[in-house]
Protein backbone atom coordinates (compact mmCIF):
# COMPACT_ATOMS: atom_id res chain seq x y z
CA UNK A 1 0.00 0.00 0.00
CA UNK A 2 1.48 3.34 -1.16
CA UNK A 3 1.51 6.58 1.17
CA UNK A 4 0.93 9.83 -0.55
CA UNK A 5 2.33 13.58 -0.07
CA UNK A 6 -0.01 15.91 0.13
CA UNK A 7 0.34 19.36 -1.10
CA UNK A 8 1.63 21.63 2.38
CA UNK A 9 1.19 25.17 2.42
CA UNK A 10 1.81 28.02 5.20
CA UNK A 11 -1.06 30.10 7.10
CA UNK A 12 1.06 33.07 6.38
CA UNK A 13 1.40 32.66 2.75
CA UNK A 14 -2.58 32.18 2.61
CA UNK A 15 -3.08 35.25 4.79
CA UNK A 16 -0.77 37.02 1.82
CA UNK A 17 -2.52 35.44 -1.00
CA UNK A 18 0.51 33.93 -1.91
CA UNK A 19 -0.11 30.98 -3.29
CA UNK A 20 -0.17 29.79 -7.03
CA UNK A 21 -2.94 28.68 -9.15
CA UNK A 22 -0.57 25.42 -9.73
CA UNK A 23 -0.16 24.95 -6.51
CA UNK A 24 -4.09 25.01 -6.19
CA UNK A 25 -4.56 22.72 -8.92
CA UNK A 26 -1.97 20.20 -7.56
CA UNK A 27 -4.04 20.25 -4.30
CA UNK A 28 -7.39 20.18 -6.00
CA UNK A 29 -7.63 19.74 -9.36
CA UNK A 30 -8.60 16.55 -11.70
CA UNK A 31 -5.64 15.38 -11.28
CA UNK A 32 -4.75 15.35 -7.72
CA UNK A 33 -5.76 13.83 -4.26
CA UNK A 34 -8.25 16.45 -3.50
CA UNK A 35 -6.31 17.74 -0.26
CA UNK A 36 -4.23 20.58 1.44
CA UNK A 37 -2.27 20.78 4.68
CA UNK A 38 -2.26 24.43 5.92
CA UNK A 39 0.98 24.41 8.86
CA UNK A 40 2.24 26.77 11.52
CA UNK A 41 -1.49 27.61 12.27
CA UNK A 42 -2.20 29.58 15.41
CA UNK A 43 -0.29 28.71 18.60
CA UNK A 44 -3.30 27.48 20.72
CA UNK A 45 -4.46 24.41 17.70
CA UNK A 46 -2.08 21.86 19.01
CA UNK A 47 -3.80 22.16 22.81
CA UNK A 48 -6.89 22.45 21.35
CA UNK A 49 -6.74 19.76 19.45
CA UNK A 50 -5.53 17.56 22.31
CA UNK A 51 -8.46 18.53 24.23
CA UNK A 52 -11.21 17.82 22.06
CA UNK A 53 -9.78 14.61 21.10
CA UNK A 54 -9.59 13.39 24.68
CA UNK A 55 -13.11 14.43 25.26
CA UNK A 56 -13.87 12.26 22.16
CA UNK A 57 -12.89 9.10 24.53
CA UNK A 58 -14.65 10.60 27.58
CA UNK A 59 -17.72 10.83 25.30
CA UNK A 60 -17.54 7.59 23.87
CA UNK A 61 -17.15 5.84 27.21
CA UNK A 62 -20.65 7.78 28.85
CA UNK A 63 -23.39 5.45 29.26
CA UNK A 64 -26.47 4.45 26.80
CA UNK A 65 -28.59 6.89 29.46
CA UNK A 66 -26.06 9.47 29.21
CA UNK A 67 -26.32 9.40 25.10
CA UNK A 68 -29.96 9.28 25.68
CA UNK A 69 -29.75 13.16 27.29
CA UNK A 70 -27.96 14.58 23.63
CA UNK A 71 -29.29 12.27 20.95
CA UNK A 72 -32.07 13.62 18.68
CA UNK A 73 -33.92 10.87 16.75
CA UNK A 74 -36.07 13.71 14.91
CA UNK A 75 -32.87 14.95 13.03
CA UNK A 76 -31.88 11.54 12.00
CA UNK A 77 -29.10 11.59 14.34
CA UNK A 78 -27.24 14.62 12.53
CA UNK A 79 -27.09 16.78 15.56
CA UNK A 80 -25.93 15.28 19.02
CA UNK A 81 -25.01 11.75 19.43
CA UNK A 82 -24.79 8.59 16.45
CA UNK A 83 -23.41 5.41 16.82
CA UNK A 84 -25.01 2.63 14.46
CA UNK A 85 -26.54 5.38 12.35
CA UNK A 86 -24.09 5.16 9.34
CA UNK A 87 -23.89 2.73 6.32
CA UNK A 88 -21.01 0.38 5.44
CA UNK A 89 -20.14 -0.70 1.74
CA UNK A 90 -21.91 -4.15 2.69
CA UNK A 91 -25.11 -1.83 3.36
CA UNK A 92 -24.95 -2.70 7.33
CA UNK A 93 -25.30 -0.10 10.16
CA UNK A 94 -21.96 1.23 11.20
CA UNK A 95 -21.50 -0.09 14.86
CA UNK A 96 -17.54 0.95 15.50
CA UNK A 97 -17.92 4.63 15.12
CA UNK A 98 -19.63 7.14 17.96
CA UNK A 99 -19.97 10.67 16.09
CA UNK A 100 -21.23 13.69 17.53
CA UNK A 101 -22.79 16.65 15.35
CA UNK A 102 -22.71 20.19 16.00
CA UNK A 103 -24.55 22.93 13.96
CA UNK A 104 -21.84 25.76 13.46
CA UNK A 105 -24.17 28.34 13.10
CA UNK A 106 -22.45 30.00 16.69
CA UNK A 107 -19.76 31.17 13.99
CA UNK A 108 -22.23 33.79 12.36
CA UNK A 109 -24.22 34.71 15.20
CA UNK A 110 -23.55 33.30 19.46
CA UNK A 111 -26.82 33.21 19.76
CA UNK A 112 -27.54 30.57 16.89
CA UNK A 113 -28.25 26.90 17.77
CA UNK A 114 -29.02 26.00 13.69
CA UNK A 115 -29.46 27.47 10.64
CA UNK A 116 -32.82 29.68 10.45
CA UNK A 117 -35.89 28.02 9.16
CA UNK A 118 -37.04 29.62 5.95
CA UNK A 119 -40.18 29.03 3.64
CA UNK A 120 -38.73 26.17 1.51
CA UNK A 121 -36.68 24.74 4.06
CA UNK A 122 -39.19 24.02 7.81
CA UNK A 123 -37.73 22.29 10.48
CA UNK A 124 -40.39 19.66 10.03
CA UNK A 125 -39.00 19.18 6.80
CA UNK A 126 -35.25 19.13 7.30
CA UNK A 127 -34.50 18.42 10.55
CA UNK A 128 -30.78 17.31 10.11
CA UNK A 129 -29.56 20.70 9.90
CA UNK A 130 -32.28 23.27 11.43
CA UNK A 131 -32.90 20.88 14.75
CA UNK A 132 -31.08 22.90 17.46
CA UNK A 133 -27.56 21.42 18.65
CA UNK A 134 -28.07 18.97 21.56
CA UNK A 135 -25.36 19.56 23.73
CA UNK A 136 -24.14 17.00 26.56
CA UNK A 137 -25.30 18.82 30.07
CA UNK A 138 -22.16 20.59 31.51
CA UNK A 139 -21.91 18.27 34.67
CA UNK A 140 -21.47 15.18 32.25
CA UNK A 141 -18.56 16.52 30.14
CA UNK A 142 -17.42 20.11 31.69
CA UNK A 143 -15.67 22.38 28.98
CA UNK A 144 -16.57 20.67 26.11
CA UNK A 145 -18.92 23.17 24.43
CA UNK A 146 -16.55 25.67 24.76
CA UNK A 147 -13.64 23.46 23.27
CA UNK A 148 -15.55 22.01 20.48
CA UNK A 149 -16.51 26.11 19.76
CA UNK A 150 -13.30 27.26 19.60
CA UNK A 151 -11.74 24.54 17.75
CA UNK A 152 -14.37 24.77 15.31
CA UNK A 153 -14.12 28.43 15.02
CA UNK A 154 -10.73 27.99 14.63
CA UNK A 155 -10.66 25.55 11.59
CA UNK A 156 -13.24 27.57 9.99
CA UNK A 157 -11.30 31.16 9.96
CA UNK A 158 -8.85 29.31 8.49
CA UNK A 159 -10.97 27.65 5.67
CA UNK A 160 -12.35 31.45 5.06
CA UNK A 161 -8.70 32.23 3.85
CA UNK A 162 -8.23 28.90 1.62
CA UNK A 163 -11.91 29.69 0.37
CA UNK A 164 -10.27 33.23 -0.61
CA UNK A 165 -7.71 31.90 -2.56
CA UNK A 166 -9.95 29.32 -4.40
CA UNK A 167 -11.88 31.87 -5.33
CA UNK A 168 -9.05 33.96 -7.06
CA UNK A 169 -8.54 31.33 -9.47
CA UNK A 170 -11.90 30.17 -10.15
CA UNK A 171 -13.00 33.79 -11.13
CA UNK A 172 -9.88 33.44 -13.32
CA UNK A 173 -10.43 30.02 -15.07
CA UNK A 174 -14.45 29.69 -14.65
CA UNK A 175 -16.71 32.27 -16.69
CA UNK A 176 -19.62 32.88 -14.95
CA UNK A 177 -17.85 32.74 -11.11
CA UNK A 178 -19.91 34.57 -8.60
CA UNK A 179 -17.00 36.91 -6.96
CA UNK A 180 -15.72 35.81 -3.84
CA UNK A 181 -18.27 33.16 -3.50
CA UNK A 182 -16.49 30.62 -2.11
CA UNK A 183 -15.02 32.95 0.75
CA UNK A 184 -18.77 34.27 1.63
CA UNK A 185 -19.99 30.49 1.82
CA UNK A 186 -17.94 29.83 4.24
CA UNK A 187 -17.78 33.12 6.10
CA UNK A 188 -21.40 33.44 6.11
CA UNK A 189 -23.55 30.00 6.04
CA UNK A 190 -24.94 28.72 9.55
CA UNK A 191 -25.52 25.18 8.44
CA UNK A 192 -21.67 24.44 8.75
CA UNK A 193 -21.44 20.99 10.81
CA UNK A 194 -18.30 19.67 12.61
CA UNK A 195 -18.40 15.99 13.36
CA UNK A 196 -16.69 14.85 16.26
CA UNK A 197 -15.64 10.87 15.89
CA UNK A 198 -14.94 8.16 18.25
CA UNK A 199 -13.60 4.92 16.79
CA UNK A 200 -14.49 2.32 19.18
CA UNK A 201 -11.41 -0.01 19.45
CA UNK A 202 -12.16 -3.14 17.08
CA UNK A 203 -13.25 -6.42 18.96
CA UNK A 204 -11.09 -9.30 19.12
CA UNK A 205 -13.58 -11.02 16.73
CA UNK A 206 -13.47 -8.41 14.18
CA UNK A 207 -10.00 -8.56 14.45
CA UNK A 208 -10.14 -11.83 13.92
CA UNK A 209 -11.95 -11.96 10.37
CA UNK A 210 -8.98 -10.09 8.87
CA UNK A 211 -8.39 -6.40 7.55
CA UNK A 212 -11.36 -4.87 5.85
CA UNK A 213 -10.35 -2.12 3.81
CA UNK A 214 -12.85 0.13 5.00
CA UNK A 215 -14.36 -1.16 8.32
CA UNK A 216 -14.84 1.85 10.11
CA UNK A 217 -15.85 4.09 7.16
CA UNK A 218 -16.86 3.39 3.85
CA UNK A 219 -15.93 4.73 0.95
CA UNK A 220 -17.50 8.41 0.51
CA UNK A 221 -17.33 11.79 -0.84
CA UNK A 222 -18.17 14.97 1.48
CA UNK A 223 -21.17 16.90 0.12
CA UNK A 224 -20.01 19.85 1.39
CA UNK A 225 -17.70 22.67 -0.29
CA UNK A 226 -14.44 22.52 2.23
CA UNK A 227 -13.90 19.70 5.16
CA UNK A 228 -11.50 20.82 7.85
CA UNK A 229 -9.72 17.66 9.43
CA UNK A 230 -7.50 17.35 12.80
CA UNK A 231 -4.97 14.64 12.65
CA UNK A 232 -6.10 11.20 14.21
CA UNK A 233 -5.39 10.88 18.07
CA UNK A 234 -4.93 7.46 18.88
CA UNK A 235 -5.30 6.30 22.99
CA UNK A 236 -4.85 3.03 24.22
CA UNK A 237 -8.21 2.69 26.38
CA UNK A 238 -6.57 -0.43 28.19
CA UNK A 239 -3.92 1.43 29.69
CA UNK A 240 -5.66 4.83 29.78
CA UNK A 241 -8.85 5.11 31.47
CA UNK A 242 -11.37 7.15 29.70
CA UNK A 243 -14.29 7.59 31.82
CA UNK A 244 -14.95 10.49 32.85
CA UNK A 245 -13.56 11.58 36.59
CA UNK A 246 -15.63 11.84 39.36
CA UNK A 247 -15.99 15.42 40.37
CA UNK A 248 -19.91 15.46 42.82
CA UNK A 249 -18.08 18.61 44.53
CA UNK A 250 -16.86 20.58 42.13
CA UNK A 251 -17.17 20.70 38.25
CA UNK A 252 -14.03 21.07 36.46
CA UNK A 253 -13.72 24.12 34.16
CA UNK A 254 -11.91 21.51 31.83
CA UNK A 255 -11.69 17.62 31.92
CA UNK A 256 -7.66 16.31 31.94
CA UNK A 257 -6.43 15.41 28.52
CA UNK A 258 -5.92 11.60 28.08
CA UNK A 259 -2.36 10.18 26.86
CA UNK A 260 -2.00 10.32 23.09
CA UNK A 261 0.20 7.69 21.61
CA UNK A 262 3.51 8.65 19.26
CA UNK A 263 1.36 7.19 16.27
CA UNK A 264 -1.15 4.20 15.32
CA UNK A 265 -0.07 0.90 16.48
CA UNK A 266 -1.04 -0.03 13.25
CA UNK A 267 0.59 1.59 10.56
CA UNK A 268 -2.13 0.76 7.57
CA UNK A 269 -4.52 2.43 10.28
CA UNK A 270 -6.28 5.89 9.16
CA UNK A 271 -6.92 8.11 6.41
CA UNK A 272 -7.15 6.42 2.89
CA UNK A 273 -7.60 8.92 -0.64
CA UNK A 274 -8.49 7.03 -3.60
CA UNK A 275 -6.08 8.55 -6.65
CA UNK A 276 -7.67 9.78 -9.81
CA UNK A 277 -6.72 6.40 -11.03
CA UNK A 278 -8.60 4.81 -8.21
CA UNK A 279 -5.56 3.43 -6.60
CA UNK A 280 -6.14 4.18 -2.78
CA UNK A 281 -3.19 5.72 -1.29
CA UNK A 282 -2.58 6.45 2.63
CA UNK A 283 -2.25 10.06 3.56
CA UNK A 284 -0.95 10.98 7.16
CA UNK A 285 -1.79 15.14 8.27
CA UNK A 286 0.75 16.40 10.81
CA UNK A 287 -0.54 17.13 14.53
CA UNK A 288 0.24 20.60 14.40
CA UNK A 289 -1.58 21.12 10.93
CA UNK A 290 -5.06 21.43 9.41
CA UNK A 291 -6.40 19.42 6.48
CA UNK A 292 -9.24 20.61 3.93
CA UNK A 293 -10.70 18.03 1.68
CA UNK A 294 -12.36 18.82 -1.02
CA UNK A 295 -16.26 18.08 -1.15
CA UNK A 296 -18.76 17.52 -4.01
CA UNK A 297 -20.32 21.08 -3.66
CA UNK A 298 -17.11 22.78 -4.52
CA UNK A 299 -16.84 20.40 -7.39
CA UNK A 300 -20.33 21.61 -8.92
CA UNK A 301 -19.61 24.86 -8.07
CA UNK A 302 -16.03 25.22 -10.24
CA UNK A 303 -17.59 22.64 -13.11
CA UNK A 304 -15.13 20.21 -12.27
CA UNK A 305 -11.86 22.60 -12.18
CA UNK A 306 -11.23 21.04 -8.43
CA UNK A 307 -13.04 17.72 -8.09
CA UNK A 308 -14.21 16.41 -4.77
CA UNK A 309 -12.61 13.31 -3.03
CA UNK A 310 -13.33 9.72 -2.58
CA UNK A 311 -11.67 8.49 0.99
CA UNK A 312 -11.99 6.12 3.87
CA UNK A 313 -11.11 5.44 7.02
CA UNK A 314 -9.23 1.94 7.61
CA UNK A 315 -9.42 0.32 11.12
CA UNK A 316 -6.61 -0.16 13.45
CA UNK A 317 -5.74 -3.83 14.24
CA UNK A 318 -4.28 -3.34 17.95
CA UNK A 319 -5.91 -4.71 21.08
CA UNK A 320 -7.45 -1.74 22.75
CA UNK A 321 -6.75 0.96 20.29
CA UNK A 322 -9.20 4.06 20.05
CA UNK A 323 -9.04 7.06 17.19
CA UNK A 324 -10.41 10.65 17.60
CA UNK A 325 -10.72 13.36 15.00
CA UNK A 326 -12.90 16.26 14.11
CA UNK A 327 -14.04 17.29 10.57
CA UNK A 328 -15.91 20.30 10.27
CA UNK A 329 -17.95 20.38 6.72
CA UNK A 330 -17.88 23.95 5.48
CA UNK A 331 -21.07 24.31 3.09
CA UNK A 332 -23.44 26.98 1.87
CA UNK A 333 -26.70 28.00 3.21
CA UNK A 334 -30.01 25.45 2.30
CA UNK A 335 -31.30 28.13 -0.11
CA UNK A 336 -27.81 29.18 -2.12
CA UNK A 337 -27.66 27.51 -5.63
CA UNK A 338 -24.63 25.06 -6.11
CA UNK A 339 -25.86 23.67 -9.68
CA UNK A 340 -25.70 27.03 -10.82
CA UNK A 341 -27.09 25.71 -14.45
CA UNK A 342 -29.74 23.28 -12.80
CA UNK A 343 -30.52 25.84 -10.34
CA UNK A 344 -30.16 23.20 -7.37
CA UNK A 345 -30.22 24.37 -4.05
CA UNK A 346 -27.56 22.83 -1.60
CA UNK A 347 -30.77 22.25 0.21
CA UNK A 348 -31.80 19.97 -2.62
CA UNK A 349 -28.52 18.51 -3.37
CA UNK A 350 -28.14 17.68 1.06
CA UNK A 351 -30.90 15.77 1.40
CA UNK A 352 -31.05 13.14 -1.50
CA UNK A 353 -27.14 12.42 0.02
CA UNK A 354 -28.52 11.87 3.89
CA UNK A 355 -30.96 9.93 2.50
CA UNK A 356 -28.19 7.36 1.11
CA UNK A 357 -26.08 7.41 3.83
CA UNK A 358 -28.43 6.63 7.02
CA UNK A 359 -30.05 4.02 8.10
Amino acid sequence: MATAQPVVISLADLKSGNISFETLQEAFGPDSLGILVVKDVPSEFPQLRHQLLSYASYMGNLSEADFEKFTNEAAKYLVGWSKGREKLKDGGADEYKGSFYANCAFYVDPSLESARPTEKFSLEQFPEYLAPNSWPPKEMLPGFRSTMEQMCSLIIDTAVLVARVCDKFAEKEIPGYPSTYLEKVVKSSSTTKARLLHYYPMPEEVMAKGQEEDNWCAVHKDHGCLTGLTSAMFIDELKTDAKVPNSSENVPDLLPTLEELPGSPDPQAGLWIKDRKGVPVQVKIPKDCIAFQTGETLEKITGGKFKAVEHSVRGAYAKGIARNTLAVFTQPNLEDEVDLDQHITFGEFARGIIAKNTV
